[in-house]
């Protein structure tokens, strides 16, 4: 059993294993680190990862990358509108709102929501995982934006699903890039917290996380981001300042052609990258569009003033990390710079002036986050042994709970969970009701969220209330806040103070129990890593309900109450089995095209294959007219191929070969025999003559038995080999080499 850690970047994903002497990052099919996050549709085929990034010019507009950015969207976000005109793909508004995308594949338009992309992403994944490690791959753990909001990381759980895997966490990226980072240090001074500021600049977004480390324990203080500064910011930066260019210099007008986009995009993204190392880089596009060279030229000073606006805003976020974990520069131990589009000289100028340190690249930035995931996966399986090593993470938004439309909780604007809460945690809230309610569930403070996010999270209806109450009984309500850093009502129970006895223990209310419209609502939250309540301790509790117990005699009866959740734009469960039957055909469907693709291929080899052999290695085994009909089958085999036969069925390509096989196999037969009937000849013979020395030592009687066995075994070679040698060698032999060892066992038994 393997746990594995999923870094899946806007760009490229990166796949971590832990092993025995640490971690390890896996190969993909091409040998390389990291996997394009691409998913490519052909004709009759899905291209995926790295095939799917080659194929991606051929079928700009059945490709989808940067699905990562679409997933958990809503398609009326402007932010979204600006996202969609980006990408050379059709897409269009979801009924639940959500964003459809439209791809051409087995002659149909077909209609794949963000959440289906994804989940064959991680199902290619799973599948490199499986073949790297040579066992199924299912338990995981996976990296994702600290700004993902609780649709978002409800539909990543979903896209898992669909593809085999079980996420045992959703990790945000700078914790797992802090745990890769800090478990290995020992160098952290013992007088105090080391605070360490991570700033992970990826392809199109920007995350900054403040983490305090101590000896065997990490706390993340503050989460930061900007979800729309990134490395490729710049890269539009330098595809607009060429798009203008080129139309003035030579009447091009790329913005009208989609392969033309794409091209000088890549180029920009390679030319920024010479740009980070030199003062200086030329740009040269061949055939760029209506068959034109087109050739640029930019200094790394003139990149930086375009880029200046991009620049200033690199450090917002970081300003923003150190105001919510309430330090001040000074405070700040080591900066460590990761991410792709972290490697912009300015950039890291801009983090010194900041900062007042030279950032670090202790870890691979490339890496960070797919490492400490599996670290994590680790840490969460009962296969792995590690050492103790704590990581608390926290709540980048702030969460409320409405009771009936009116805030409830222990904060202001019915805050239950604050930004910052510690992650995993727990809140018990107890309400006097008789009838069923709703709590829903909101982010309470609108300007933690990216721009144009809708605040609601969830609603949760309890009830209904078994039996019938003429006052109101209490009820405890668990609210769970888990490692996934998704919310959700764990449970519901009702405590029935009315009935006599039962074994189950009382709980009493925390003492700084509030009543909002008649319900009583507790502030203790309860951690899940020891089991402690916060406000109330477990021993104060324990005699609190004791008193209790004494006082009345009792205990109240405890009742189980239903939970129904309604998760606002989430997939309903039969919305999750049809995607995992539709992911099911298409992977089928992947199969027998790659299965197809190959006997093709195999039969075209044997072709170029047999008509070498066929004049050279076999010639003396084949007679002329056998030479002629099969020269004149794989003439009409290979014409076939390139006409008709280009695009047949996996059974039409293993007919063909069949019928060749008919004709080949005999001379085939022959030329093989030729060799091993020599050897199973020196085989026999050394028999032979083994067993006439070894008979001297037997009675007269088993001597005279065996060398009678013996001359007869060498009567029927020199019979059957006299016979042989008058054949020409292009006729089937009279004397095979299975004839020869059959004789031989025939002796030794």
């Amino acid at each position: 059993m393997s746990v594995v850690g999923f870094d899946i970047g806007n760009e490229n994903c990166v796949i971590a294993v832990v092993k025995q002497r640490g971690i390890d990052v896996l190969l993909n099919d091409e040998s390389k680190r990291e996997t394009p996050a691409v998913v490519c549709f052909g004709e009759k085929q899905r291209f995926l990862g790295s095939s799917g990034a080659a194929s991606a010019v051929m079928n700009p507009k059945t490709t989808v990358s940067q699905v990562k950015r679409l997933i958990g969207r809503k398609f009326c976000d402007p932010g979204i509108q600006h996202e969609l005109k980006m990408f050379p793909f059709e897409t269009s508004e979801a009924p639940d709102g959500g964003i459809l995308i439209h791809l051409k594949y087995m002659g149909e338009t077909h209609a794949f929501t963000p959440v289906q992309i994804m989940a064959m992403l991680f199902a290619h994944l799973r599948e490199l995982a499986g073949k790297n490690l040579e066992t199924p791959v299912s338990d995981c753990v996976l990296g994702i934006p600290s700004y993902f909001r609780d649709l978002q990381r409800r539909t990543y759980l979903d896209a898992a699903l669909i593809a085999g895997l079980k996420p045992l966490r959703l990790m945000h990226d700078c914790t797992a890039t802090a745990l890769s980072y800090g478990i290995y240090k020992t160098n952290f001074s013992a007088s105090g917290p080391n605070y360490v500021a991570f700033v992970d600049i990826g392809h199109c977004d920007t995350q900054i996380a403040i983490a305090s480390f101590e000896e065997g324990h990490m706390k993340i203080l503050s989460h930061a981001f900007d979800s729309n500064l990134g490395g490729r910011d710049f890269d539009e930066v330098l595809f607009r300042h060429f798009a203008e260019k080129f139309k003035e210099q030579y009447n091009i007008d790329v913005y009208s052609n989609v392969k033309a986009c794409i091209r000088l995009r890549t180029a920009c993204e390679k030319l920024k990258k010479v740009l980070s190392a030199n003062p200086e880089a030329p740009l040269n596009i061949e055939c760029l569009m209506d068959e034109k060279d087109v050739k640029g030229f930019i200094k790394r000073d003139e990149f930086e003033k375009l880029t200046s606006g991009l620049l200033e805003k690199v450090v917002v976020p970081c300003n923003k990390a150190l105001s919510d974990a309430g330090l001040s520069v000074d405070k700040i131990h080591s900066v460590e710079l990761v991410g792709s589009g972290s490697r912009i000289p300015a950039i890291t100028r801009s983090l010194a002036s900041l900062f007042k340190r030279e950032p670090q690249r202790t870890v691979n930035a490339s890496e960070c986050v797919a490492r400490g995931c599996a670290l994590q996966g680790a840490m969460l399986s009962p296969v792995f042994r590690v050492r103790e090593y704590e990581v608390q993470d926290s709540l980048p938004f702030s969460i409320g709970f409405l009771l009936d439309e009116s805030p409830i909780g222990t904060g202001a604007n019915g805050i239950l969970f604050p930004k910052g809460q510690p992650i995993p945690s727990i809140k018990v809230l107890t309400f006097q009701r008789s009838n069923s309610f709703k709590l829903e569930a909101f982010y309470a403070n609108s300007t933690e969220l990216p721009p144009g996010t809708s605040p609601r999270i969830s609603c949760f209806t309890i009830g209904p209330i078994q039996g019938s109450h003429s006052e109101k009984a209490r009820v405890k309500v668990k609210v769970h806040l888990n490692l996934h850093g998704i919310v959700s009502v764990e449970s519901a129970t009702l405590l029935d103070d009315h009935v006599g006895n039962s074994n189950s223990r009382g709980e009493a209310h925390s003492s700084n129990a509030m009543d909002v419209d008649g319900a009583s609502v507790s502030g203790s939250s309860e951690r899940l890593a020891n089991g402690v309540e916060d406000g109330t301790s477990t021993h104060s509790k324990a005699s609190h309900a004791s008193a209790n117990a004494t006082k009345k005699n009792k205990s109240p009866r405890r009742l189980e109450i239903p939970v129904t959740e309604n998760v606002y734009g989430g997939m309903t469960r039969g919305e999750v089995s049809e995607a995992q039957e539709k992911e099911l055909q298409l992977a089928e469907q992947d199969r027998i095209m790659e299965e197809t693709k190959n006997k093709k291929n195999a039969l075209e080899s044997y072709v170029y294959e047999m008509r070498n052999k066929l004049f050279n290695t076999y010639r003396s085994f084949a007679s002329d007219r056998e030479r002629e009909g099969i020269s004149r089958s794989l003439q009409q085999t290979e014409e076939w191929l390139y006409d008709e036969g280009d695009d047949e069925t996996e059974s039409a390509y293993t007919s063909k070969m069949e019928d060749l096989k008919k004709l080949v196999d005999p001379v085939e037969n022959r030329y093989k025999d030729d060799d091993a009937r020599a050897q199973a000849t020196d085989d026999l013979l050394k028999s032979i003559v083994d067993y006439r020395t070894a008979v001297d030592s037997l009675s007269p009687k088993d001597k005279e038995l065996i060398v009678n066995e013996c001359e007869k075994a060498e009567q029927w070679l020199r019979e059957k080999t006299q016979q042989q040698d008058f054949l020409p060698r292009n006729v089937d032999p009279v004397l095979w080499s299975s004839d020869i060892r059959s004789k031989t066992d025939e002796l030794n038994s």
